[in-house]
C-alpha cells in the first residue's frame, strides 16, 4: 500500500528556539516537535483519562480547573465532559500558534472545546499561573510533551523538577488535585513528588485501548500536610 505524502500545514519556533510541526496525511494529524512525534489524533486515549481520572477525584464547591498545554485539545474536551456546568477552566497555552491551530483545522477533532462558555484561555507561561494566586485551583492537569522522563521541547524541562512541583503545591488548593500525563513510569519524578511532599498513585492507560498498545502513565498526586 502506496501512503500519500504528509502535507505540511504550519510551522511554529518557541523562544528556546524549539520547533514546531502541524502536519496532516489522510485525516491524521501530528504535531511534532525538533523533528520527533509529540502528538496525534490517531491516540487520545490516555490524553482524555488525564482529565476524567482527575476530576473523578473528591473536591468541594465547584472546582477551578487549571490545564496546562493545549495540545489537540483532547484533555481539555474530556474535562469539559467530566466538570459540573458550574465549573470554570482555565487553559494556559505558551504558543500563539497552538492556539491558532486549535481553531483552524484541528479544531473538530475534540469538538470545538475553545467554544465552551466555560473555557478561559490564557496565551502564557502556565508557571506563571500557579505563581500568581496560592490555593486557586481545585484540580491541575499538565499535559505537557511527552511527560517528565522525555521531555523534546527544552522550554518544558522546568514544570517538571522539584521547583516547578513546589509551584503546583502551592497553587493547589488543601483537598487539590495535581495530574501529569507522561510517555513512560518516571522513578526520578516519583522521587522528587515525594521530595515536595505530594502523596501520590500511578495509573497505566493503553494509549489506543486495544492489545499491545503502548501503555502511558498518568499520575495522580495529592499535597500533603
Amino acid at each position: 500500500m502506496i501512503l500519500e505524502p504528509w502535507e505540511e500545514l504550519s510551522r511554529a519556533r518557541t523562544g528556546a528556539g524549539d520547533e514546531l510541526l502541524l502536519r496532516q496525511r489522510g485525516g491524521v494529524y501530528e504535531i511534532r516537535c525538533n523533528g520527533y512525534d509529540l502528538m496525534s489524533n490517531r491516540a487520545h486515549r490516555s490524553e482524555e483519562a488525564l482529565a476524567r481520572l482527575a476530576l473523578a477525584e473528591p473536591s468541594a464547591g465547584a472546582p477551578r480547573i487549571l490545564v496546562g498545554g493545549l495540545g489537540m485539545g483532547f484533555t481539555l474536551r474530556a474535562a469539559l465532559d467530566a466538570a459540573p456546568q458550574n465549573a470554570r477552566i482555565i487553559v494556559a497555552e505558551l504558543l500563539p500558534e497552538i492556539i491558532a491551530w486549535n481553531r483552524g483545522p484541528l479544531a473538530p477533532l475534540a469538538g470545538r472545546p475553545l467554544d465552551d462558555a466555560r473555557v478561559q484561555l490564557l496565551e502564557g507561561d502556565v508557571a506563571a499561573l500557579m505563581e500568581a494566586e496560592a490555593g486557586a485551583y481545585d484540580a491541575i492537569l499538565l499535559d505537557i510533551d511527552n511527560g517528565p522522563e522525555a521531555v523534546l521541547c527544552d522550554i518544558n524541562s522546568a514544570l517538571f523538577s522539584a521547583r516547578g512541583l513546589r509551584k503546583m503545591r502551592r497553587a493547589l488548593a488543601p483537598a487539590g488535585v495535581l495530574a501529569v500525563w507522561s510517555a513512560d513510569p518516571s522513578p526520578r519524578f516519583e522521587e522528587r513528588l515525594e521530595e515536595t511532599r505530594f502523596s501520590f498513585r500511578a495509573e497505566e492507560i493503553a494509549a489506543r485501548g486495544a492489545e499491545g498498545d503502548p501503555r502511558h502513565t498518568i499520575y495522580l498526586a495529592h499535597a500533603l500536610g
